[in-house]
């Protein structure tokens, strides 16, 4: 399931002027992109068209979505602004905005812009709720549960009026009425992970640890992906003394993340307790490395040094803490010790004496505070728990503590993740392992870690008659500026060998790759449609053309929205298509005619398969992409013959099996489902179990 940000994408109104440039074309390639997660590549289309027709508003709307997904509120702002100055009707541009506003903490900004969308959707149930997050950030806590009442008339089941309202009272410090509203949420929706996140954090403050460690237990299941998880169950495991289970967490999060500073330094203070120092001393090694200026790593680093026998590592780490804190007074002992091992005497006297009278003086200090202020001493109790501290927290007399998240920053966190979150994953939807395609590049996965291989690439590899190496993959990457800059010199670079030689098939193969990764759809299709004329046993042309169709066709059916909801933006789910004739039926209705038409896209993407089959019975993917198709059009027992012979052929394609359980789960049977999905968490797609899970709690 892909882990995204807001998609705020939704069908608007046809554009239908015309420019020197095609101003609808460029405008469609660009929310292709949009849509397929290309940010940067997008803002490049929508700049063509702004540049060539000032005056539209959709342009400056799509370009604002695409900077919220790359973090840039105040150019989003702008363009939301930009946007409704040219079509004030514009509802989603006031929530974008809103969304933009509320991310730089402009509150009052935000909750106008969603009160003027409420004004043409009053019951918006994404507006009211980040209206209502808006005002818990402005602490106005009255006025939000106004809003939270409003919610709850308006949709009485939406679990989430009740995550966030728990949020707002686990805030407030009332963590009784937060608990009643996550119990009320896990309820409605019990396989909603944030939901066992939020209550475990309130069981913690309670100091139930039992129940904090079962519902981050929970969460994990639902969610294998969430580091926040696991780090907060290092933290709980700690307070119950499983010091084993708390590194197997960290561990997990360094494996995903190697440069996590917060499990970094945590499993550094462990490994130091249970006397493992060398590769303690690697953990603090890293946490200076990203922060030079991480006195506490430095201290933990010494005391390390000093253990292992590196007094002069252990006095040059202590120099520089002492160089920060001239009055800490752990830090003159230790390093007068290690002095002394390095017999340097007169030196080690010198901090011992430095370290006795700062000592004295604070003394003397705190008995004048006590005796004229008539209070007890006490000791320092800043942290409700005296074994953690806060991440921003650089008091160096809690080196030894293990760091959890800033409440601000988990707050901002929580609530980031309820105004922004995507549809799908508020939905928590099961999606199939996307289609395989030939391409350049590919998403970084750390859990997921498998190379995929085929003959036929290889082969054509080994010529090396374009300028990169193809890969299969089924996790495509967002091409950076410099790559997009580099795929369009490249089209058109075969361009001018095709007007050289209109015959070069390679040419118009590397030109099809070229524009299928800037996301323009038609010219793609155009050119691997001349591939298989010229060279009608081009098999990875076939492949590719059925990829694209098919992209090109859930871009389409992506365009129908229902019931004024964001657009559902998963890339391959099991609720898409109908099952409709091949055959296009122009004296059909409007709706008939949309499904005639998609019958017949879906047609052509079978026959492109099919014909990949014919030329190269052994490869895997053509089965596995037809076993998706198949799923989509609701035919499951089709996809699971498809997925049967790339099975057969790979008896470790971890998708396949995956995809097969979940079609056969539509089958209703279960058992052998379920036995495809553990194969398939087996052979490296953990998301297999947390629907396991979801299957066999039921």
């Amino acid at each position: 399931m892909k882990k995204a940000i807001i998609f705020i994408l939704l069908s608007l109104c046809a554009i239908t002027t015309h420019a020197q440039i095609n101003t609808d074309r460029v405008l469609t390639i660009g929310r292709n992109a949009l849509y397929f997660e290309d940010y940067v590549l997008s803002i490049q289309y929508f700049n063509q068209v702004i540049r060539s027709k000032p005056w539209m508003a959709e342009p400056y709307f799509y370009r604002a979505v695409a900077k919220i997904n790359l973090d840039d509120f105040k150019g989003a702002e702008e363009d939301c602004t930009l946007c409704l100055q040219r079509n004030p009707f514009l509802v989603q541009a006031y929530f974008a905005r809103g969304i933009a506003r509320q991310s730089q903490d402009n509150y009052n900004g935000a909750i106008d812009d969603y009160n003027k969308g409420l004004e043409f959707r009053p019951e918006d149930r994404q507006m009211l709720v980040n209206k209502a997050v808006a005002f818990i950030q402005q602490k106005d806590y009255n006025k939000a549960e106004t809003v939270f009442d409003d919610l709850m008339k308006a949709h009485p089941k939406y679990s989430m009026n009740y995550l966030t309202r728990g949020a707002m009272y686990l805030e407030k410090g009332d963590t009784i009425q937060a608990l009643n509203d996550y119990n009320q949420a896990i309820k409605m929706d019990p396989y909603y992970a944030p939901a066992y996140g939020n209550r475990a954090i309130v069981h913690y403050q309670l100091n139930d640890l039992d129940d904090a460690l079962s519902d981050l237990n929970e969460a994990i299941r639902l969610n294998t992906r969430e580091s926040g998880y696991y780090i907060n169950r290092g933290l709980v495991r700690y307070q119950l003394n499983d010091l084993r289970g708390a590194m197997a967490d960290y561990d997990q999060v360094i494996s995903w993340d190697n440069r996590n500073l917060i499990a970094r330094f945590n499993r550094g203070l462990l490994r130091f307790q249970v006397g493992d120092n060398n590769r303690a001393i690697e953990d603090f090694d890293v946490v200076i490395q990203e922060e030079p200026d991480n006195y506490m790593a430095y201290y933990n680093r010494a005391l390390l040094r000093y253990e292992t026998g590196d007094y002069t590592g252990a006095v040059q780490d202590i120099d520089i803490v002492i160089g920060q804190y001239p009055n800490f007074i752990p830090g003159y002992y230790t390093r007068s010790e290690a002095k002394r091992k390095m017999r340097d005497n007169a030196g080690a006297d010198r901090d011992y004496w430095t370290a006795f009278e700062i000592e004295n003086k604070l003394n003397k200090e705190r008995r004048a505070e006590i005796t004229g202020s008539g209070i007890q001493d006490t000791a320092d109790n800043t942290s409700p728990d005296e074994n953690t501290r806060e991440q921003s927290d650089k008091n160096i007399n809690k080196f030894n503590r293990l760091v959890v998240y800033d409440k601000e920053t988990e707050r901002k966190s929580k609530y980031q993740s309820d105004i922004r979150g995507r549809v799908q994953d508020r939905n928590v939807r099961v999606d199939l392992e996307p289609l395989f395609v030939l391409t350049y590049y590919e998403k970084a996965d750390q859990v997921k870690n498998l190379v995929y291989y085929d003959k036929m690439m290889e082969d054509f590899n080994s010529q090396m008659l374009l300028s990169r190496r193809l890969r299969l993959t089924n996790q495509e990457a967002a091409l950076t500026e410099s790559q997009i800059a580099i795929h369009f010199t490249s089209i058109n670079e075969f361009s001018s060998e095709i007007d050289k030689n209109p015959a070069n098939v390679t040419a118009y193969f590397g030109r099809a790759l070229d524009y299928m990764l800037v996301q323009d759809f038609t010219e793609a299709i155009k050119d691997y449609d001349k591939v298989v004329e010229l060279d009608s046993k081009f098999s990875m042309a076939y492949f590719n053309r059925a990829v694209v169709r098919y992209k090109q066709l859930e871009y389409s059916m992506s365009q129908t929205p229902s019931n004024n909801e964001l657009t559902d933006l998963s890339s391959m789910n099991l609720t898409i298509g109908k099952q409709p004739s091949a055959v296009p039926n122009n004296d059909a209705s409007p709706s008939q005619l949309r499904d005639n038409k998609r019958a017949y896209e879906h047609e052509m993407i079978v026959r492109d398969y099919d014909m990949v089959i014919n030329l190269t019975p052994g490869f895997v993917y053509a089965y596995f992409n037809r076993g998706n198709l198949r799923c989509a059009q609701r035919d499951f027992r089709a996809a699971i013959l498809d997925y049967n012979e790339a099975i057969l052929r790979d008896p470790d394609f971890a998708e396949a099996y995956f995809n097969r359980g979940l079609a056969r789960l539509s089958q209703g049977d279960a058992n052998r489902g379920i036995a495809d999905l553990s194969k398939a968490g087996e052979l490296g797609i953990i998301n297999a179990y947390s629907i396991i899970k979801r299957m066999t709690s039921n």
